[in-house]
Order: structure tokens, then C-alpha cells, then sequence
């Protein structure tokens, strides 16, 4: 394993703002995984670790295969995450709205510049990242509908779901898509939470990159992976958006990866200074529930809960 520092900004005050990379392996630029972009992606920073001590273990083992190298990036917004903003904490922009970047532009485009000029060569791209919604997900991959994406090979992560969906035009400064525009094959990983850590899909989501790695020939076939699912395939258009009515105090019943019959409810809207009960949120049909709400409190007319309807 090799420590570097993958793209530095310096500052007026107090410490400069790095993002550290370790490398595996060497030769081909193979892998690229790289964790949170954004000051309360705490999940996806914590993910990253521990891949990187699995890879870590691999390497000393000789299990990462002849020149392939595989470069992990747990952090690459610390000042964020350090001053728990989820956006550049002066003027809260988003770096995953600045690719590919400009080198002499703002600096959330200068950060995104720097770091895309050292990833932007891998041939493989592997980004666990976040909804713009709180919630909880059923962890899965999504792709963006590019021209470019590769679908069969996102089922080699091993994931529930391959979530597909058209491109907007705001997706064009996004990571995911420059990649994409500079040829590499790039996949966006969804375990369950963003701001706290969820053990369970963290493991799920190690599991899965680590197969994926062993699939494509970048690890050794001899170690143990687990395949998890035979991925279902669908586009975000065909989950049935659940909404709300009243804002107020949100307390669901039915989480994400349960089973909803219609009729069932999923959710009570209460009002926070009566504490009467202003809604019941109802199925509005038989499947699984591929996202929750999270926050204690809603606003009114907000996807609360998505599902993904039996066929």
C-alpha cells in the first residue's frame, strides 16, 4: 500500500486541505473508488476505509493481479466533513457539480479540476455517493443513461438493484458523467445511509466491490467473494413515488428493503404542536420499498417513500 496526497488547495487559515489516496498493485490504472465528495457523506468515507484494509490484507497476500493498480480515495472533501457542512463550507457549492473542473476557476472547480485530472485515466470508476433526499435505500448501483453505460457488468457488483436513469442537464458537471465522457466505466454505489453508519449495508457494499474487482481481473479468482444477488434491473421511472400532504413531524412504520401489501401504512405525518396525527401515508400498491424518508420532520408534497411495484 501507498499513501499520497492526491490533490492539495492551500488555505489562509489553520491547515491546507488534502485528499489522500492509497494505491495497490501498479502498472495499469485499473480501479478507481472513490468515497465522499461532500461534508456529511460520513457512510461513504467510512466504506472506503475499510476497503482500504481489505485491499491492504489482498496486496500483502499477493492477491492483487500483475499490473493492475487500484487507487482507493476515502475522503476527497475533508474540509467539509470537518466543519460538518454537506457543501463547501464557504459558499456552499457542491464539488459534484463542478466536473471535469477549471484549474483558475472558483474553488469547489479548482478542488474538482485537481482531482479529475489525477482519476480521469482509470478504466474503471467506482463512486459511493448520495441521494440529494435524506433517507434510507435498499443499496444498489445506479447508472446514468449515457450511451456509454454497461449494464451486464453492473451486475457483477452482486447488488439487489441496477438502477438506471436518463440524464438531466445538471448531471453533465457531475463525476459519474465526465468519467463516462472520458471513457471510463463508472458506477455509482448506494448503500443504505449517508450521515451515520449503517454496519450492515457498509459490509454489503465492501462485498460487492471486492467481487466486482475479482470479476473483472483485477484480484485474484482464489479469493472468497460473495455474489450476493442476481441484480434486478429497472429505471427510476418505474418506482411509484409515495407523497405527503401535510408537513410536520415524520414517523415511519414500513422501512426500506420491507415488503408493503396496498393498503398498508407506511408512514404517520404528526402535527409537532398538538401532536394529533394529520395523515396516514398508505401503500398505494403490493412491492418492495427501495427508499424511505429519514428526517424527523417533512414538508409537505415530498416523495416520502418510493417502491418498487410487484410485477
Amino acid at each position: 500500500m501507498r499513501e499520497k496526497i492526491i490533490y492539495e488547495l492551500k488555505t489562509l487559515y489553520r491547515d491546507d486541505m488534502r485528499a489522500r489516496a492509497f494505491e495497490f498493485g501498479s502498472g495499469e490504472e485499473s480501479v478507481c473508488i472513490l468515497g465522499s465528495l461532500r461534508g456529511n457523506e460520513i457512510q461513504q468515507t467510512y466504506v472506503c476505509s475499510q476497503l482500504v484494509k481489505e485491499l491492504n490484507i489482498l496486496e500483502q497476500k499477493g492477491a492483487i493481479v500483475k499490473d493492475k493498480k487500484i487507487t482507493v480515495i476515502p475522503c476527497a472533501n475533508p474540509r467539509s466533513i470537518n466543519t460538518e457542512k454537506r457543501f463547501w463550507p464557504i459558499d456552499n457549492t457542491d464539488i459534484n457539480r463542478m466536473f471535469p473542473g477549471y484549474d483558475v476557476g472558483e474553488t469547489t472547480q479548482r478542488i474538482a479540476a485537481g482531482l479529475f485530472e489525477n482519476i480521469k485515466s482509470y478504466k474503471y470508476g467506482i463512486q459511493f455517493t448520495s441521494f440529494y433526499m435524506p433517507g434510507r435505500f435498499i443499496p444498489h448501483i445506479r447508472m446514468m443513461s449515457t450511451g456509454e453505460e454497461d449494464v451486464e457488468q453492473a451486475k457483477l457488483f452482486g447488488m439487489p438493484y441496477v438502477v438506471r436513469r436518463k440524464v438531466r442537464p445538471y448531471d453533465t458537471t457531475t463525476l459519474n458523467y465526465n468519467w463516462q465522457l472520458w471513457e471510463t466505466k463508472a458506477y455509482s454505489v448506494y448503500t443504505t445511509t449517508t450521515a451515520d453508519i449503517d454496519e450492515a449495508s457498509a459490509k454489503q457494499g465492501i462485498k460487492s466491490v471486492l467481487h466486482f474487482l475479482k470479476c473483472i481481473g483485477v484480484i485474484d479468482e482464489s479469493v472468497s467473494t460473495n455474489a450476493g444477488y442476481h441484480s434486478k434491473l429497472l429505471w427510476n421511472t418505474d418506482m411509484v413515488n409515495v407523497r405527503n400532504t401535510h408537513s410536520g413531524i415524520y414517523r415511519p412504520v414500513l422501512q426500506s428493503g420491507q415488503q408493503a401489501e396496498a393498503g398498508d401504512l407506511l408512514a404517520r405525518i404528526i402535527d409537532p404542536y398538538t401532536g394529533e396525527i394529520t395523515e396516514k401515508i398508505i401503500a398505494p400498491c403490493t412491492g418492495t420499498i427501495f427508499f424511505s424518508h429519514s428526517n424527523p420532520l417533512v414538508y409537505s408534497s415530498t416523495a416520502v417513500v418510493k417502491i418498487v411495484p410487484e410485477n
